[in-house]
């Protein structure tokens, strides 16, 4: 169990990801330099307000 650094809630770092949470993953690792210390809710989350609100990525 890792422990989200945003939420601050306990996850399974092995549990299966949404393709959203494979989106945040690459975010996290190519934009936010914060890969593996998200849970895969975050990274959901993060996901979808990128591709909502940043015309940088949703173009």
């Amino acid at each position: 169990m890792k422990n989200c650094t945003m939420c601050k809630k306990d996850y399974d770092e092995t549990a299966t990801h949404s393709l959203y949470a494979e989106a945040g993953e690459w975010l996290a690792g190519e934009v936010w330099q914060d890969a593996g210390e998200l849970c895969p809710l975050c990274l959901e989350n993060r996901a979808m307000l990128v591709m909502m609100y940043d015309r940088q990525y949703n173009s």
